[in-house]
């Protein structure tokens, strides 16, 4: 096993990455808590809610289950879990515990920062993707007209990887993951970039998959010490996410995974680096990269006037000019600020190479 630490702005915590640590949830928590409220989907819950539920013969036990999929990070959802809180009597010396994906992990998150103003919570990723989503404590849901516009960040107070869990994903959920791997090895090192560009997803090892994610973690951990609140460098984490988060509003959540949609924003985001820095980037081999594992990047829909409309939605938008993360080379991050009209061009000519 592996532990990483975080040094939040209100509190220290670590992040803990091994095999079977599920059973042993006690061990990485620092207090007690009067009720435990574990908030889960249905697909995580049929496989490890109880191993979870095990670990507290003590404490009182709140279940919580929501659908699976993006759709559930929403208002409702939100107010249901309230509810649910409200109803059992959580108060300031509850724990809640996020067990599963990104959606789950926002999701839960958001509630426990904002019931009672805010109780203790804990991140048990069960998805590849959730190793960034579960660090550096930015928590949300969506709203109908853009992804994560509301939330707030709050810092988990451990999260707890136990890789057993990621054998029982499905390849798309995989792929899905690579992607924020990808992303933390273009803003990184040529080093990482190379060991993923050499990875094959569907049959990477655990061993291997346990070193990429020890690798992701920690260069997301030391931006997100560097900048908690996103003022600065902490953007440099949205490469790909401008127009991945566009694709997944305007296609309709659920219809790519998160992953797929950052890869495709990936790629827009290494061509117009190459086409706005005059640099010279790795778009090929990437490109390569994501078809040889089976990334959905050909779409049939692609609609430029509705992907404006929603990138000027993007929280790093600034009086409605598009602040795009870009490439001078893997592992220099910048933020520049697209035109208009450029960006029009940028996607005509992006579009012509992706629609079937």
């Amino acid at each position: 096993m592996s532990r990483i630490l975080v040094k939040a702005s209100t509190h220290e915590y670590f992040i803990s990455i091994g095999k079977g640590i599920r059973f042993a949830l006690h061990e990485r928590m620092a207090k007690t808590y009067s009720t435990i409220m574990i908030i889960t989907d249905e697909s995580v819950a049929s496989l490890y809610l109880n191993d979870v539920k095990n670990n507290f013969k003590e404490e009182r036990l709140v279940e919580a289950i929501i659908p699976v999929g993006e759709k559930s990070k929403r208002m409702d959802q939100y107010e249901k879990l309230q509810t649910i809180a409200i109803e059992n009597g959580l108060d300031r010396h509850s724990l809640i515990i996020a067990l599963g994906g990104g959606v789950v992990g926002d999701l839960a998150g958001f509630v426990a920062a904002t019931f009672l103003r805010g109780v203790d919570y804990i991140q048990i990723p069960t998805t590849i993707l959730a190793h960034d989503s579960s660090v550096g404590g930015k928590v949300a849901i969506n709203h109908e007209r853009g992804k994560n516009l509301i939330g707030s960040f709050y810092a988990p107070q451990a999260v707890i990887y136990d890789v057993e869990t990621l054998s029982s994903l499905p390849t798309h959920e995989v792929r899905s993951g690579y992607a924020e791997l990808l992303k933390e090895a273009l803003i990184s090192n040529n080093d990482f970039l190379q060991k993923i560009m050499n990875t094959r997803v569907t049959s990477v090892s655990n061993d291997v998959l346990q070193e990429h994610l020890q690798e992701g973690i920690k260069v997301k951990a030391a931006i997100v010490e560097a900048d908690e609140k996103e003022a600065s460098v902490r953007m440099y984490l949205n490469l790909g996410h401008t127009l991945g988060h566009a694709l997944e509003a305007d296609l309709g959540y659920g219809v790519l995974t998160h992953g797929e949609a950052i890869a495709i924003g990936l790629l827009f985001s290494l061509r117009v680096s190459e086409q706005t820095l005059q640099t010279s980037l790795p778009y090929d081999a990437v490109y390569n990269w994501l078809i040889n594992n089976d990334y959905p990047i050909h779409l049939d829909h692609f609609n430029i006037d509705q992907l404006i409309h929603h990138m000027k939605r993007d929280k790093k938008v600034v009086n409605e000019h598009i602040q795009m993360v870009l490439l001078q080379a893997i592992g220099e991050p910048v933020i520049v600020e697209i035109q208009d009209g450029d960006l029009r061009m940028y996607l005509q000519s992006f579009k012509e190479e992706l629609v079937k």
